[in-house]
C-alpha cells in the first residue's frame, strides 16, 4: 500500500478553492480537538481566517462542513485496500497483511475523533450516511476488500481451503480499530500492559501470526476427537 505512485502535483489553490480549503482544513481540526458540539461556525471561521460571511458562500450550515469534511479530508484508508486483492500472489501473506494492520491503525485513530463527532449527532450522521455510495465507501468496505485478498491468496494455493477469508478479515480490522480506541483512550500516558504489545510493528506482527496460525485450543480438539 506505500509503493504506489503519488499524485502528480496540483497548482496551488487561489480564490475561493482557497478559503473553501481553509475552512475544510480549520473544521477538521477543529473536530478532533473539541469536538463537534463545541464547534461553531464562528469558530470555524475565525480558525479559517475568513468571515462567517465566507464561510455561507461555500457552506449551507455547519452540518454540511462537518460531512464535507468526513468526505474530503479523512485519510483514504478504503482506497488504499481496494487495491489489495490485485496483489495476490506477491511477496509474503504475513507482509502483506502486517502492512494493512499498520495502516489501518494510523487510519482509525486519526479519524476516531471525527467519527466521534459524527455519532455525537443523528442529523450529521444521517446526512453524511446519505451523501455516501455505501457500496462503494461505506465503513464495511475494507473488511470486504481484505476478504476479497484473503479469497485470491486461497485460490492460488497460499493460505488453507479450510480458512474463513470474512471472518479473518473481520478479526484483523476489529483487533485494529480496537488498538486505536485504545491508544487514544489511554493518552498521552497510558497505563503499563495497555496496550499491548506496546510496540505498533510488535503489534501487527503478533496479531497477523495468531490470525494466520490459530489459537489452537486443545479443548476443541478434545472434543472433536471424542465425537
Amino acid at each position: 500500500m506505500t509503493s504506489e505512485a503519488a499524485p502528480p502535483p496540483s497548482k496551488p489553490l487561489t480564490g475561493g478553492a482557497l478559503t473553501r480549503s481553509r475552512i475544510l482544513d480549520a473544521a477538521a481540526r477543529l473536530m478532533n480537538t473539541v469536538g463537534l458540539t463545541r464547534t461553531t461556525t464562528k469558530e470555524i471561521a475565525r480558525e479559517a481566517g475568513c468571515s462567517e460571511a465566507s464561510l455561507y458562500k461555500h457552506f449551507r450550515d455547519k452540518e454540511e462542513i462537518f460531512v464535507t469534511v468526513l468526505r474530503e479530508r479523512e485519510p483514504r484508508f478504503t482506497d488504499a485496500l481496494a487495491a489489495l486483492p490485485g496483489r495476490a500472489g506477491e511477496g509474503e501473506v504475513a507482509e502483506q497483511l502486517e502492512e494493512v494492520a499498520r495502516v489501518a491503525v494510523l487510519f482509525y485513530r486519526r479519524t476516531f475523533p471525527m467519527a466521534a463527532s459524527l455519532f455525537a449527532s443523528p442529523d450529521l450522521l444521517a446526512a453524511h450516511r446519505g451523501k455516501l455510495d455505501l457500496s462503494a465507501s461505506g465503513p464495511q468496505v475494507p473488511v470486504h476488500s481484505l476478504a476479497a485478498y484473503l479469497t485470491a491468496e486461497q485460490d492460488l494455493g497460499r493460505l488453507s481451503p479450510a480458512f474463513d477469508p470474512d471472518a479473518a478479515a473481520m478479526l484483523l480490522i476489529g483487533a485494529c480499530f480496537h488498538r486505536a480506541f485504545l491508544t487514544l483512550f489511554f493518552a498521552p500516558d497510558p497505563p503499563a500492559g495497555a496496550p499491548l504489545p506496546e510496540d505498533e510493528t510488535d503489534f501487527a506482527r503478533e496479531t497477523v501470526r495468531a490470525l494466520l496460525e490459530g489459537i489452537g485450543s486443545s479443548a476443541h480438539a478434545r472434543s472433536g476427537r471424542s465425537g
